[in-house]
């Protein structure tokens, strides 16, 4: 049974999300604070993921990502009531895989979970990618659309390789920047906005109403396969 931690101060919520998640099969343990929390997911070596509130009374819930990430890289799904881009990149950039903001619906809860869990056993490494519109050759570092080759520039082929190794995962544009440029050019966000449409030119059949190479606005970007 997948084991899911659940962290918040809130407990009508608390009772809620164990009640939902033990419907879906999910084996289900709380805290309410974040030391409690630091110290189950010690205790848990089975661990499957760590649904995280920011708002608790002892510990910020960035810090407790960066302390859980001190020892694990056990996947940590944020909800927070904290509706500020600048909160969801510092969430990310301590570790976090995803992020929600309150209210939620559950479904949508659930769906972002499936796809946490989805990552974290199955890893892209040199695979080939499919989409409904083009094909990513990782290890030969090729792509195709209709059967033809795609002629990407080495910039927007580092790009679009670290997108397609985390399908799904919000990347921040702080950490697509150091990634493909270096950290000296964290805060050049124009430069992934013209790559980033460039690419949408090439790749996508409708540049604007992206299916694939999504826009999280003011904080990154997210491949959908």
């Amino acid at each position: 049974m997948t084991a899911v931690l659940v962290v918040d101060d809130d407990p009508y919520l608390l009772r809620a999300l164990r009640i939902t998640l033990q419907a879906h099969g999910y084996d289900v343990s709380t805290a309410t604070d974040g030391r409690t929390a630091l110290l189950k997911a010690r205790q848990e070596p089975q661990l499957s993921v760590v649904i995280l509130d920011l708002g608790l009374p002892d510990l910020d819930g960035t810090a407790v990502i960066r302390e859980l990430r001190g020892n694990s890289s056990v996947p940590v799904l944020v909800l927070s009531a904290r509706h500020g881009s600048e909160d969801k990149v510092q969430a990310l950039d301590a570790g976090a895989d995803d992020y929600i903001t309150k209210p939620f619906g559950l479904d949508e809860l659930l769906a972002r979970l499936r796809a946490l869990l989805r990552r974290s056993i199955e890893p892209v490494q040199d695979a080939v990618v499919n989409t409904e519109n083009f094909t990513v050759d990782l290890g030969k570092r090729r792509v195709l659309r209709a059967g033809q080759d795609v002629r990407l520039t080495p910039t927007e082929w580092k790009i679009l390789e670290v997108l397609v190794r985390n399908p799904e995962n919000l990347i921040t544009q702080q950490q697509l920047l150091s990634k493909v440029w270096g950290p000296a050019y964290a805060k050049e966000t124009n430069y992934l906005r013209v790559y980033m449409a460039q690419l949408r030119r090439k790749l996508e059949p409708d540049t604007t109403n992206p299916r694939h190479l999504l826009t999280e606005a003011g904080i990154g970007y997210r491949f959908m396969p």
